[in-house]
């Protein structure tokens, strides 16, 4: 007859509990798996997949019972690693939605605003068109594989402890976002450059044309303008945001090795 014990069971259970959790931080971060249109259903049957398909390869883990106070703390510290290493990579679709925002503000479409659902918010036009253009080249360079072989490379450089994690990896992160910050900042000067000193001309216009009405010819030039300078150097941007992107994937590998005590 078949008996199992309860140290067994909880054996088996931590064995996918806290992987599980620490998958699921990840994937409610990171942008793409993370989207707010994908049903939560789904988010916890891929994360419960990724948690059996890995569980036989995590080695040992803590022998404490997932059902006790050590073992809740276990689960957070889990979720807090999954949500660090989304994180990372969530952070680079911000600052190119950032380069979108600065560069709508300029063109003057500022105002044109729609739903976005992931975010849950109202977000200019040009914001959405820039993250939309990141979700493309994340795809097309199989960034989706790439986050699944990090969050794996996890369980390796960071197996399931019970001690606290250093405080290094946050460290990191808060260094990662200001200097992608300013990537996103540089990302928009083309566009930002060019239409400044479309206004100045603009400006001088006016100033020797006082009669000249600057509302219902500068809105069209610097329209204009904007979607020109902005089509040109697209080609240029592409292979940026993708390293970015790579950047961002080999942050997410950074991450755990950071958060080692």
């Amino acid at each position: 007859m078949l008996t199992v014990t309860s140290a067994q069971l909880n054996a088996w259970l931590a064995l996918f509990i806290w992987p599980f959790f620490r998958i699921l931080g990840i994937i409610a971060t990171e942008p793409v798996l993370g989207n707010r249109s994908i049903p939560a259903t789904v988010k916890i049957g891929l994360a419960a997949l990724i948690a059996i398909l890995l569980a036989p390869n995590l080695g040992s883990v803590p022998a404490v019972e997932p059902g006790s106070a050590k073992g809740l703390l276990v689960i957070v510290q889990q979720v807090v690693i999954g949500v660090s290493i989304g994180f990372a990579m969530r952070i680079v679709y911000t600052s190119v939605e950032m380069a979108g925002h600065l560069v709508g503000l300029q063109m003057g479409l500022g105002f044109a605003t729609f739903y976005d659902p992931q975010n849950s918010a109202q977000l200019p036009i040009m914001s959405q068109f820039m993250g939309l253009l990141t979700v493309l080249v994340f795809l097309s360079m199989n960034g989706h594989q790439m986050v699944l072989m990090a969050l794996a490379d996890s369980f390796q450089v960071l197996p399931i402890l019970a001690e606290p994690v250093s405080s290094q990896g946050w460290r990191a992160l808060a260094g990662w976002g200001a200097e992608l910050f300013r990537v996103g900042v540089w990302l928009s000067l083309p566009v930002v450059a060019t239409l400044l000193i479309t206004n100045l001309s603009i400006g001088v216009m006016t100033r020797a044309a006082p009669q000249l009405n600057i509302f219902a010819v500068g809105f069209p030039i610097t329209l204009s303008v904007g979607f020109l300078v902005l089509a040109i150097s697209l080609p240029y941007l592409l292979p940026l945001i993708g390293q970015l992107l790579q950047s961002g994937t080999m942050m997410m590998v950074k991450v755990p090795q950071l958060l080692r005590p």
